[in-house]
């Protein structure tokens, strides 16, 4: 498809706040990040947010005038139209910020928000190897759980712009408390955060595990220490793969995708991911669904969200409106 020009991305997680710049044919020109440190509030971090874009622009050697418009990615719930972030749960006490009126008077160029799943399956779409496929999911599992939907070729946004919250999938009703405020959803185990928080609570019970020698448990701790055999860590990484796997089938008999792909930080544990996660999703999932459907890893790996972005804002320079 035919796009225009380069554009800035901006990528706002609950961990980490990343920048780049893109040309039309998806050429990552520049990929930077900070620590987003939700906990000194949205004003200094949406400040270092827009110095971290600045800093993009000069890695990239481009200037300001360069670029076309800005992509902005975000964790949902959040109002594409009125480009008001609405108090996603991993970004404390942002409630109604106006990030695309922020962004757009800091860089006097026009700005485009995204859901940031959304906006990742729509990099992945354009920009990814994925040709022929018409109908595919895209899973997020990072500091949250998001998505986001291609159906037959279109991105789904939903009736209020945040369809494809897939990490709200509730696949225990009486289960753990969500940071939406529900029980069960997805996320509440198989976000990073909560593999980190079960591996914590589960250490507090006094089994023994090597995890006890590191100063702060991370999902990346558990999952690196599952790989080297320690038992308590891979009963806690055995138990994500499952609940991502069922929660997995349950969409693909909803959607009846050719592909679902996973991005996200937890996903940087290549086929100890993948591989269970595959194996339960497509043996819970409906036979012809399932038949259907395949499973891959993100082809731009940590750039995900920043490609998605940029493309979220080609394809409104492009198309004028949402596609």
């Amino acid at each position: 498809m035919p796009f225009c020009d380069h554009v800035l991305a901006l990528d706002i997680g609950g961990t980490k706040l990343a920048a780049g710049v893109m040309n039309r044919t998806g050429k990552l020109l520049s990929f930077v990040r900070v620590p987003t440190r939700v906990e000194e509030g949205p004003d200094i971090v949406i400040e270092r947010l827009l110095k971290l874009g600045h800093e993009a622009l000069a890695a990239s050697g481009h200037s300001q005038g360069d670029i076309a418009a800005i992509g902005i990615g975000c964790g949902g719930p959040l109002d594409p139209v009125t480009g008001r972030v609405q108090g996603p749960p991993g970004l404390p006490y942002w409630d109604d910020v106006p990030i695309v009126e922020l962004v757009t008077d800091a860089y006097d160029r026009p700005a485009f928000l995204e859901n940031d799943g959304t906006a990742a399956v729509l990099g992945e779409y354009h920009f990814g190897p994925w040709r022929g496929v018409r109908h595919m999911l895209y899973l997020t599992v990072s500091t949250g759980v998001g998505g986001g939907l291609i159906l037959d070729g279109r991105v789904h946004r939903g009736a209020a712009g945040n369809g494809g919250e897939f990490g709200h999938v509730i696949i225990d009703w009486n289960g753990r408390v969500c940071g939406c405020g529900q029980r069960g959803c997805i996320e509440a185990y198989a976000s990073g955060t909560s593999i980190a928080r079960r591996a914590v609570e589960a250490l507090g019970a006094g089994p023994a595990s090597s995890m006890r020698d590191v100063a702060v448990v991370t999902a990346e701790t558990v999952s690196t220490h599952a790989a080297q055999g320690d038992r308590l860590a891979r009963q806690i990484w055995d138990e994500t793969t499952a609940a991502l796997g069922r929660a997995i089938a349950v969409m693909i008999n909803v959607v009846e995708p050719q592909l679902v792909v996973l991005g996200g930080g937890v996903t940087r544990a290549g086929n100890a991911l993948l591989l269970p996660v595959r194996r339960a999703a497509l043996a819970q999932a409906m036979r012809p669904a399932g038949a259907a459907a395949r499973l891959e890893l993100a082809s731009h790996g940590d750039t995900v969200g920043v490609v998605g972005a940029a493309a979220s804002a080609l394809v409104h320079l492009q198309q004028g409106a949402p596609s």
